[in-house]
């Protein structure tokens, strides 16, 4: 089957589905964006010295939620085994009457080229907001939220099977946030009464398995479709208006994601890249916020 064929089929795909699902494409200050978890990333690790990331992005959340966000990311190479990663990232959301934004969080994470073919993540999520904004004095759902608001520890593995490129990777909270969003507190008229209670809200980690397929098309031009599994550990928990601590049926699970890729090598120090993301599958529930039915990135990259 050549090139053209791939493209054509894959993008098809994503746009039939698109119009019929939602669900957790992942986390827009999540792990899956990581520089070491993305499908062919330049990463740290086989950098020459230094690399500077800028971008945006923008989607479609549920509870006609609009977000756009953007992040600035620095990779330096430390020797021949060793690369470090710092990403910045903040988030707005606008729906419902109701406009939120604010810094997200901080990923530090350490790189290690095992070998030619394997390469190690360890690294960590820092919450720059504690997941409590207000609106008219009333606690918000995690869906207006700008972080997770958790400590998270990262770990992650990529390697390569001839042109197949597979990652795995947990991201595991450390600490729990400070929301205390219960529905029942706002008016009956309220859209805000169908969200998620979230109160005291204890959030399970993540696991995910990115597959990935590079298709050169030329010099100048990468296509990368990606297959991206996430799996929920446990269903989260919350407390309700009586104190009672309660799981979240149905936040346990799989979500099934697709990704594309479009890689333009300006020349070799500078790199534009626009990501597409949706959902195949979706789990039930997902209270967190990060309902997606669709996703674009665009992403500028300089070496220096």
């Amino acid at each position: 089957m050549t090139k053209m064929k791939w493209i054509v089929i894959v993008t098809t795909l994503f746009t039939i589905v698109s119009k019929y699902t939602y669900g957790q494409g992942c986390s827009d200050a999540g792990f899956c964006t990581l520089n070491g978890i993305k499908p062919n990333s330049n990463d740290s690790t086989t950098m020459l010295n230094n690399q500077f990331k800028i971008g945006a992005f923008l989607g479609n959340a549920d509870h006609a939620i609009a977000v756009y966000g953007n992040y600035v990311e620095y990779n330096r190479q430390l020797n021949k085994k060793f690369g470090l990663d710092v990403k910045l990232t903040s988030i707005a959301q606008n729906g419902n009457g109701i406009a939120t934004f604010g810094v997200s969080d901080l990923f530090v994470n350490l790189n290690m080229k095992a070998s030619e073919k394997v390469k190690l993540t360890l690294g960590t999520k820092i919450p720059l907001s504690a997941a409590n904004k207000t609106y008219n004095n009333l606690p918000l759902p995690m869906d207006y939220q700008a972080s997770l608001g958790t400590l998270d520890l990262i770990l992650g593995i990529g390697f390569e099977v001839k042109d197949i490129q597979f990652v795995a990777a947990l991201q595991q909270p450390l600490s729990q946030n400070d929301n205390q969003f219960l529905a029942v507190n706002y008016p009956l008229g309220s859209a805000l009464r169908s969200f998620q209670s979230t109160h005291t809200f204890i959030r399970s980690g993540d696991v995910l398995l990115r597959v990935s397929y590079p298709i050169e098309l030329t010099s100048k031009f990468k296509f990368t479709p990606s297959i991206l599994p996430i799996y929920h550990l446990a269903n989260d928990k919350y407390t309700d208006e009586l104190n009672v601590t309660k799981e979240i049926i149905g936040s346990q699970g799989l979500t099934l994601n697709g990704n594309v890729y479009l890689d333009y090598k300006v020349n070799t120090k500078n790199i534009l890249q626009l990501n597409i993301g949706m959902p195949f599958m979706v789990r039930d529930v997902r209270p967190d916020g990060l309902t997606r039915s669709f996703i674009a990135n665009l992403e500028y990259r300089i070496k220096f």
